[in-house]
């Protein structure tokens, strides 16, 4: 499966955006793939080269205010403007049925488009998204680590992340200042903690009416929420020798679990 990139003019609440998408899309619904804060489009961009996953389209972009993506009004940059951007994008290339895919960030806005849109999605794989206030370690960080100047802001998260003792976080931390425009940042961050807090994110996954999986690295095995999850039925997969990352740690295994929920919601 070969993948094209595009840029895409949009306006999205009166905004002008670039967005840059990756994508390969036949006739079968596509994966639609949101990443998470501070990583890209291509996070899953591999599902085309496993031959147990090539029958499925794909599809993803840099979020606003991330990657290669541009946008004139970065303040505006919160998770419901992302959801937005999603439902522009599905409609730009005319996908009505979809997989769903989202990491961290992309989890969440991933979670808010398909309980917006439950007849349009087929299944949901939730990689480590929000869904309790305990989410949001790097979030969070906008609150307990205050600077009104968002370069500095994003320079000390930058070196916090470097440092900390998780897979795969020094990795993540040396392309941050490449992924994110420091303008970007608090209004994503400050709706993501008002989301967790805020809302049953919880209660709204459970009731979302088709195949859902909830992946995590082993490092957030103590989560208080798995075993409620298991209990209503959630698929878990557990992706040893990972953290918060489990595509840049352990991506065989991660696929491979991809691939065999994927293979069991075409069963059904």
């Amino acid at each position: 499966m070969s993948l094209t990139y595009t840029t895409v003019p949009l306006q999205v609440k009166g905004v002008n955006l670039q967005l840059a998408t990756i994508h390969n899309l036949n006739s079968q619904p596509p994966i639609l793939f949101l990443h998470g804060f501070g990583s890209c489009k291509e996070d899953l961009a591999d599902i085309g080269l496993h031959s147990n996953l090539q029958q499925y389209g794909f599809i993803a972009f840099d979020a606003p205010g991330c990657g290669h993506s541009t946008s004139d009004k970065l303040s505006a940059t919160d998770i419901p403007f992302l959801v937005a951007t999603a439902e522009a994008l599905l409609a730009e290339f005319k996908i009505d049925k979809f997989h769903i895919m989202g990491h961290s960030m992309g989890g969440l806005t991933a979670l808010l488009l398909a309980h917006r849109y439950p007849s349009r999605v087929l299944s949901f794989i939730d990689i480590k998204g929000n869904l309790a206030p305990e989410d949001c370690f790097l979030s969070r960080q906008i609150f307990t680590f205050h600077s009104d100047n968002p370069e500095v802001f994003l320079d000390e998260f930058i070196n916090r992340t470097r440092q900390a003792k998780s897979f795969a976080s020094p990795l993540y931390s040396s392309t941050l200042r490449a992924r994110v425009r420091a303008e970007a940042i608090r209004p994503i961050f400050e709706s993501m903690v008002y989301l967790s807090d805020g809302e049953d994110l919880l209660g709204m996954f459970l009731r979302l009416p088709f195949p859902k999986m909830f992946m995590f690295g082993e490092e957030n095995r103590g989560l208080s929420y798995l075993s409620h999850l298991e209990s209503e039925g959630v698929a878990l997969a557990e992706i040893p020798d990972s953290g918060h990352f489990p595509m840049y740690s352990n991506p065989v295994e991660m696929y491979r679990r991809i691939a065999g929920f994927l293979q069991k919601v075409d069963i059904k």
